[in-house]
């Protein structure tokens, strides 16, 4: 494996007290790969949203290490931290609708991403940069540009929510279910614009998801999660081939009796 770009060590996240104490991601050691494609897999409450959280810098550890480039980056301090973080971490969630504010056109949306460029380009790159960041991600410019989000399918507005994320070419992007709350056939865009992303300027993507079949499709590793821990890791082929955790098998098992 390459140099990672991102490392967590011993990376934990407690909710709750006493008999209420839940581990969320419970001493998680993780190392990615710069430019590779890793997917964490896993039921619902298996930790994997959380564990992108901790990674974004969306809510702070309890104990445990990130590390971003051999950077130390797990207690943030103020805005301006967590601003140069954010250009090179960005993230695109499960919910399209809810990361748009409804009364924003898109342009408003995607030029709002711009205020995380250390000097602000002039109106002619800004304009160039939306431009480019839709076409990125296979939208006609004229027909959405001016939109507000009821007016766009929900695959529209998850590949404009792409498309604000790889605004400013992040080196590391976190797609969170991305694909749940849309149709089966925006589902298979989705995968295939973050696909040629990958094929055109090499981000590293993290891919949580409970479908181990999608994961199975767009990744070069997977990583299974079991109750805040994981449970099996390693190339797609050799996860697929030999599981060898129980719950790595069900998962697949799961998995190809729903799509009978």
């Amino acid at each position: 494996m390459s140099e990672p770009i991102l490392e967590t060590q011993g990376l934990t996240r407690l909710f709750g007290t006493g008999e209420g104490l839940v581990r969320a991601v419970d001493n998680v050691d993780l190392s990615v790969a710069l430019g590779e494609i890793i997917s964490v897999v896993g039921e619902s409450g298996s930790g994997k949203s959380t564990l992108a959280r901790l990674i974004l810098r969306l809510m702070p550890p309890s104990s445990g290490r990130i590390l971003f480039r051999g950077t130390d980056v797990t207690h943030l301090h103020g805005y301006t931290a967590k601003k140069a973080y954010w250009r090179e971490v960005q993230a695109v969630f499960q919910d399209p609708f809810a990361s748009f504010n409804q009364f924003f056109s898109v342009e408003h949306v995607l030029e709002s991403a711009l205020r995380l460029s250390p000097v602000r380009p002039s109106k002619a790159e800004r304009e160039r940069l939306i431009r480019q960041s839709l076409e990125d991600v296979k939208l006609n410019v004229s027909d959405v540009l001016h939109k507000i989000p009821h007016e766009l399918s929900g695959g529209q507005r998850q590949r404009v929510m792409i498309a604000r994320a790889i605004m400013l070419r992040p080196h590391l992007l976190i797609a969170d279910e991305p694909t749940t709350m849309i149709d089966a056939s925006s589902r298979a865009t989705v995968l295939n614009v973050l696909l040629d992303l990958h094929a055109g300027y090499h981000p590293t993507i993290m891919f949580i998801t409970h479908d181990i079949s999608l994961a199975a499709y767009v990744s070069d590793r997977l990583i299974i999660m079991r109750q805040g821990q994981i449970a099996e890791s390693g190339p797609v082929d050799k996860v697929m081939q030999s599981p060898e955790h129980p719950y790595t098998r069900q998962l697949f098992k799961d998995s190809f009796s729903l799509a009978r």
